[in-house]
């Protein structure tokens, strides 16, 4: 856990929030706080309901209790991360040995997406919690049980990850598997799992101490509270929009509860991937672990063959989470992640065997001087021969000296890689690989937080904007990103977030004609169209992407101009 903390907490406090994500929930929390409005997010002036709130009352909450966004921003995945290997752990514990419970959460921490994505504000790290509570307070009670105080907390932490994101009652199917195994006669709790390996026969449904006779009311307390953190949500949010009787809040309510869930679901708009696209995640994302499982398929089969339900329930939920999100049209990486959990639980039991395979540690070994070799040549070639693609990045991300910095850093990431497997040879290159992994996620962030913040985050082109109008200068933002929003040091006027760019402009104009000598507008270059005269605008230059504009009265072309758009 120790290590757990350096790795996931290493750069917290070194940057603000960076694109897509993290500057729209950091604002909506903010705001969150200035308006005291919990029920009904704002993300500027407009209602916010891509998301339900609960990241964004967290990370209000965190910021309460630290006074900097900086820190507090990232603590809510922070603290989901930590939590989810210790559920993790004990899960493993419980349903095996406190041996077993380490490998299951060391693997989990050796997974690439699993760090990276904890490593980032967004909602996904704390659905990922709620949904491994939820898996877990499941497994325990239906393999370890009858444990009731623990299903009903599996069921709690399933509803709490409605309101993180919706999906969070996908850990609710862990218990079809479960009724699968009951109904096929297989030994599912730990006293039936004794009592067949003393007895070399099986243990019928009949011995299921978990299903004793009058337990219905039990079984239904789950449901309730499954539905609890939902409705304590929910029916006051309902309540306020309906009983107001605002159109907009009764928007919101719409698009939030359908738009948002099963229309999207249905006929997604965003990220259409082809059915097979998570295979390809699977593999990529989840290394090294991913490594590990096709050496496991006949370990698998052989527990199957003898009806080990702790390894059916995990690889069964695996598989039904992934054919639930395949068959959906939009896909993004992080909806698989909750999966990684229940592979490390299912992988964990025969970690040992696989480690005291001689193959297994050489090809670690090799990987990571692979690992290491690629991020120091890549490095040393963008530093000494200045590619194309190096100097592009460096422009992106307004490095000078060629991105340099950026450079060494790359290389810096690369040697403890080389350094690991230097020093543990071949016979211990499992140790090497993680090795190697941990000092590279602590090293990355340390040297490059401080290095790209100002451009990730939107910092420097705010700061060059109000820079530009003066202590006495008014800023409108036009086709703005949230981290402008965000970053802003004064209070500044916006026309809206997800209406067109020609309306945004329009009312921006008319803003600016009303007081033309001490207001500009900030805008983004594909908003400019041919009502901005660029020789008399300031370039303020690249963020993420996007060029950035400000321009004064003077730079708005005569046909644009609010008397001759009313003429």
């Amino acid at each position: 856990m120790l290590l757990a903390l350096v790795v996931l907490g290493a750069g917290i406090g070194l940057r603000d929030p960076w694109p897509p994500d993290e500057p729209r929930f950091a604002l909506v929390a903010r705001q969150m706080l200035e308006r005291g409005q919990w029920l009904f997010p704002h993300r500027g002036h407009e209602l916010y309901a891509d998301k339900p709130p609960l990241l964004m009352w967290c990370e209000a909450l965190m910021f309460a209790l630290t006074h900097g966004w900086r820190g507090a921003f990232l603590l809510p995945s922070l603290l989901a991360g930590l939590g989810t290997l210790i559920v993790l752990y004990r899960t493993a514990r419980r349903l095996w040995d406190a041996r077993i419970g380490l490998y299951a959460a060391a693997l989990l921490l050796a997974t690439f997406q699993f760090v990276e994505v904890v490593r980032h504000a967004q909602i996904d790290p704390l659905l990922l919690f709620c949904i491994t509570a939820g898996n877990a307070g499941i497994l325990v009670h239906c393999l370890r049980g009858p444990d009731w105080r623990a299903f009903w907390l599996g069921c709690f932490a399933a509803g709490l990850g409605v309101v993180a994101k919706g999906v969070g009652v996908l850990a609710l199917l862990m218990l079809l598997p479960y009724l699968w195994a009951r109904r096929r006669g297989w030994p599912v709790t730990f006293a039936q799992r004794r009592r067949a390996a003393e007895d070399h026969g099986p243990a019928g449904p009949q011995a299921d101490r978990v299903a004793s006779p009058g337990d219905g009311w039990r079984w239904a307390a789950g449901a309730l509270a499954f539905l609890l953190p939902i409705l304590a949500w929910l029916a006051p949010m309902l309540i306020a929009a309906l009983g107001s009787g605002d159109a907009e809040r009764l928007a919101y309510v719409h698009d939030l509860l359908f738009h948002q869930t099963a229309e999207r679901y249905a006929d997604s708009w965003q990220h259409r991937e082809p059915a097979w696209f998570f295979l390809r995640v699977m593999i990529v994302d989840w290394l090294p672990v991913s490594l590990l499982i096709p050496l496991l398929v006949p370990r698998w089969r052989e527990d199957l063959r003898r009806h080990e339900a702790r390894v059916l329930l995990p690889l069964a939920w695996w598989m039904l989470a992934l054919v639930f999100f395949s068959l959906t049209p939009g896909k993004r990486e992080l909806y698989i992640l909750p999966a990684v959990p229940m592979v490390a639980l299912a992988i964990a039991p025969h970690l040992d065997a696989l480690l005291a395979r001689r193959w297994l540690q050489r090809t670690a070994f090799v990987l990571a001087v692979l690992a290491g070799t690629a991020a120091v040549v890549a490095g040393a070639w963008a530093w000494l021969k200045h590619p194309h693609a190096a100097q592009r990045i460096a422009a992106g991300y307004e490095l000078t000296d060629g991105g340099r910095a950026l450079w060494w850093s790359v290389i810096a990431a690369g040697v403890p890689f080389l350094v690991a497997a230097a020093w543990l040879r071949p016979r211990r290159g499992v140790i090497a690989l993680v090795a190697g992994m941990a000092a590279a996620w602590v090293i990355w962030p340390l040297a490059t937080y401080p290095l790209l913040g100002a451009s990730q985050s939107g910092r420097a082109i705010m700061a060059r904007a109000e820079q530009r109008v003066g202590p006495d200068g008014e800023i409108g933002l036009v086709l703005w990103r949230e981290e402008l929003l965000l970053q802003a040091r004064r209070p500044v006027a916006e026309f809206g977030f997800s209406r067109r760019a020609e309306d945004q402009l329009r009312d921006a104009l008319a803003w600016q004609a009303q007081a033309p000598a001490r207001r500009w507008i900030l805008i983004d270059s594909d908003a400019m169209g041919r009502c901005v005269d660029p020789a008399r605008a300031v370039s303020l230059g690249v963020a993420n992407r996007n060029a950035w504009w400000l321009f004064d009265a003077a730079a708005v072309r005569e046909a644009c101009r609010p008397a001759a758009a009313g003429r």
